[in-house]
């Protein structure tokens, strides 16, 4: 697999992960693990970070 096939398949696995942050934050879906609620405000932090990597991701398969 070349760099920027790598490059461009994380960027499109991160996007969808930052998709499905920002689905659970609009559609306000919860998410429990075990007897925890994961709070909202850690869909909002993996919506920047999913975000950006898949943007980094898009940007340099585009380099490449």
């Amino acid at each position: 697999m070349s760099a920027k096939t790598f490059q461009l398949v994380a960027g499109i696995i991160f996007a969808v992960v930052a998709v499905m942050h920002l689905s659970r934050v609009v559609f306000g879906w919860q998410v429990v693990l075990g007897e925890w609620v994961v709070p909202a405000w850690i869909s909002y932090f993996g919506l920047v970070v999913a975000g950006f990597l898949a943007y980094q991701g898009f940007r340099l398969s585009k380099k490449s």
